[in-house]
């Protein structure tokens, strides 16, 4: 055999390559495969990021871009473990309608409304045709989570109540507990409502994007079994701008209503629209799309099974020329019948249409569907529950009031809950008759409890999040008494019935509060320097650790809540995910401005602090801030869940806030899991 010539053998392969590269073609790409998965972002099959319960419905997507700008992708289509979803596909080429980094001929391919009903991991497919005939496939993965039933499962559950401390974390709970309980030679005179509750856990909180979620990924994914972006509720991200035509996921809510008839309720002390409440029923990109969002409460309501909502956010019920209104086209949906892309969430989904109708008078159509309305706590006292069916509370223009100021408003000057004398809060937002969180809470159960087939109740603190953003202390630890009070009546009607499981929990930790210690002076002595002024002033003689904290000992009025915040040796609490504030340790005499009022520009509102560095500015005393902009944030801490009532014992550990969804499931569909030492020995 010959010897090869060296030097021929050095150039073939460049030679090889040269003809590779002029022989073959680009070709298109799968840029976004949806449900989403590690397999497709990563190659990697773990973890698994979406699941699913048996039947329950979710959307296909994928973004699929032409490989040159003059193609166009013809037809695509979508297998589950290699068969082919017998579901229509609707292709949507993006042209203007995509986000900014996405080409015009890029297309969506979506199919609505899909559902697997046996448990186990699946593979998603999807392949698509390009306009020149080139294929392209990608690949992803889902799990649907079984429903456990015989020997090791117990009674069904017929309610479900969740309780949602908004920011509330291990912090804000303790913080409660010391003003409301109060301690004695180290030990709790008095817990919490939530303290007594037989089964605590620990929940992680992560965003389907960040470690640091927001409230509409944080609750949607107690409700919805899967992680979503933050800013976002009941969807998968897409590439287009629309607000509310995401890929969805059908809620906790819809697929109990759909399956045992069960009711739903949600009753916050926030705006409706705010992210939270609007978590368990509302599917959009954008929590800030006010008008759509209510619109969707009432349109959608079938769906749902929605027949208590209340809270603040009068504004958005109103027609745009009523004054107060915050009606608009621009945070609207209207799904159109041309367009495949969004009828087939009508078709597939039976959802409303939708409407771009800002001169819309949702209060009356509320009221001509059945709900009774109450527009102030008079109101609300006067519902006869007994011939309640449905009931609707819009109680302030946007967000409510905290339990600070409504406390201060129902009080005399000589029992105001700070030293500046008697709070006008209330009034000057224009709604003096505001409800607590327990007396809204005490009628939502009323109502609800009449149901036959059950119902699901969702109890949000809300403003202990936002008081936490403004570091107001004595404003989110009020809030946490009131959140807990409520607590105590969802606890009494679950352990009066027996068949209502109730949970705790929050949906992230705001402001990295830490109780640091205690006053180590007298409030009028605390006076005296803030008049002084300084971080000497009211840092070194003020701040007591260790045993210099000591026990505050804070007294309760007859109305539940402190005699007064302003006591001697007051407990003092920091913030970790702080902006710059000045403090002076006192009780704010207002609030923060809430840029969400309709007329928070106008006075007496507009004389509120605008921001924290507004405020306390006698006392001299600036505390620099560890993250930028005006306002402290969320932190990436896990959060406590405490359990109540039976199935209790499935949320112990340390779990994902995924988790919850599942567990809840299984006590309404299936029945409890019953732990190990409870479970009937087998005969021998």
């Amino acid at each position: 055999m010959k010897k090869l010539n060296t030097k021929f053998c050095q150039l073939v392969p460049v030679a090889l390559s040269l003809f590779v590269a002029s022989t073959s073609q680009a070709a298109p790409a799968v840029t976004r495969l949806t449900p989403p998965s590690e397999l497709f972002s990563s190659g990697k099959a773990a973890p698994v990021i979406a699941r699913f319960l048996p039947g329950q419905r979710f959307d296909l997507q994928a973004t699929i871009r032409p490989d040159a700008a003059d193609k166009t992708i013809s037809n695509a289509k979508f297998a589950i473990n290699g068969k082919t979803v017998d579901v229509n596909v609707a292709l949507k080429v993006c042209a203007d309608s995509c986000k900014k980094d996405i080409p015009a001929n890029a297309t969506l391919a979506t199919s609505r409304a899909v559902s697997v009903d046996k448990p186990g991991m699946y593979t998603l497919t999807v392949t698509a045709t390009q306009s020149d005939g080139q294929t392209v496939t990608a690949t992803g993965n889902f799990e649907v989570v079984p429903l456990l039933s015989g020997l090791s499962v117990g009674q069904k559950v017929k309610n479900i109540i969740i309780m949602f401390g908004d920011g509330m974390g291990a912090a804000q709970r303790t913080g409660a507990r010391i003003v409301a309980g109060g301690y004695a030679q180290g030990k709790v005179i008095t817990p919490l409502a939530m303290d007594t509750f037989p089964v605590t856990g620990i929940v992680k909180t992560a965003s389907l994007n960040s470690i640091v979620t927001d409230s509409a990924p944080g609750m949607s994914a107690y409700v919805s079994g899967n992680k979503n972006n933050n800013n976002e509720e009941g969807v998968f991200p897409d590439d287009t701008l629309d607000f509310f035509d995401n890929p969805r996921i059908e809620y906790l809510s819809e697929y109990l209503h759909r399956l045992q008839g069960k009711a739903l309720g949600i009753v916050t002390t926030a705006d409706v629209f705010d992210a939270t409440p609007a978590a368990n029923a509302i599917h959009t990109s954008n929590r800030g799309a006010g008008t759509g969002i209510v619109d969707q409460y009432f349109d959608d309501r079938k769906l749902t099974g929605l027949s208590v909502l209340m809270g603040g956010g009068r504004k958005w019920f109103l027609p745009s020329t009523t004054p107060g209104s915050a009606r608009g086209d621009r945070t609207d949906y209207a799904f159109s019948a041309s367009d495949a892309h969004t009828a087939d969430i009508v078709r597939r989904w039976g959802t409303a249409p939708g409407a771009l109708d800002k001169q819309r008078d949702l209060l009356a159509e509320f009221q001509s569907a059945g709900f009774v309305y109450a527009p102030d706590k008079s109101g609300l006292d006067t519902v006869d529950v007994k011939k309640v069916d449905k009931l609707l509370g819009l109680f302030s223009h946007s967000n409510m009031n905290v339990a600070l100021d409504k406390m201060n408003g129902r009080r005399s000057k000589a029992s105001s809950l700070g030293n500046s004398g008697k709070n006008t809060v209330v009034n000057d937002y224009g709604f003096p008759d505001q409800p607590m969180l327990d007396e809204m809470t005490a009628k939502a159960l009323a109502v609800l409890g009449k149901k036959k087939e059950g119902f699901v109740l969702m109890v949000e603190g809300a403003s202990i999040d936002k008081q936490l953003h403004a570091m107001d202390t004595e404003r989110w630890l009020l809030d946490t008494i009131e959140f807990d009070r409520a607590i105590k009546l969802a606890q009494e009607f679950a352990a009066k019935r027996g068949d209502t499981l109730v949970i705790v929990t929050a949906d992230h930790e705001a402001g990295g509060a830490a109780l640091i210690g205690g006053s180590k002076v007298s409030d009028a002595r605390l006076q005296e320097l803030v008049r002084e002024g300084g971080g000497n002033a009211l840092r070194d003689k003020v701040v007591g650790l260790y045993e210099e904290a000591g026990f505050p000992k804070y007294r309760l009025a007859n109305d539940g809540y402190p005699e007064t915040t302003d006591i001697d040796n007051r407990m003092l609490v920091g913030y970790g995910a702080n902006s710059d504030r000045s403090e002076d340790y006192l009780t704010n005499p207002l609030p923060l401005q809430d840029s969400q009022q309709p007329f928070v520009k106008e006075q007496p509102l507009a004389a509120y602090p605008a921001n924290p560095t507004k405020r306390d500015l006698e006392g001299k005393y600036s505390v620099t801030g560890q993250v930028p902009g005006s306002s402290a944030a969320h932190t990436a801490d896990d959060v406590p869940l405490s359990a109540f009532g039976p199935g209790a014992y499935a949320f112990t550990g340390t779990i994902d806030n995924t988790d919850v969804f599942f567990k809840l499931a299984q006590a309404a569909l299936k029945g409890v899991l019953v732990p190990k030492e409870f479970m009937p020995k087998p005969k021998r």
